[in-house]
């Protein structure tokens, strides 16, 4: 099958999207477009940071398909992202207990 791999991955930002959901989808798209037409990996891009940021599922065989396409971009992508800050969420309960043992102090 042909198809053309003269169009910019760049055009494909959107104006809403955070630095790391973009590289991430930029990097899936440049991994395989010579594999792809233009239109069909736009959407297997997108498909694919939807399942990794937003824990979204679709049926099996896409999902069996994203995961063999992304594999090494989202191993490289995870890897980075384990040396970051991690964020740590405390319960409003928590919260407002230690709040008030630090006024009692």
């Amino acid at each position: 099958m042909e198809f053309s791999t003269d169009w910019s991955i760049d055009g494909y930002r959107a104006a809403y999207e955070c630095d790391e959901h973009w590289d991430l989808r930029k990097r899936f798209m440049e991994a395989h477009k010579e594999s792809f037409p233009e239109e069909e990996l736009v959407c297997l891009a997108q498909t694919f940071t939807n399942v990794e940021f937003m824990g979204c599922r679709y049926p099996a065989e896409t999902m069996r398909m994203i995961a063999e396409l992304s594999k090494d971009v989202a191993k490289d992508f995870r890897k980075e992202r384990e040396s970051r800050l991690k964020r740590t969420f405390v319960g409003a309960k928590d919260a407002a207990e230690a709040k008030v043992k630090k006024i009692r102090k």
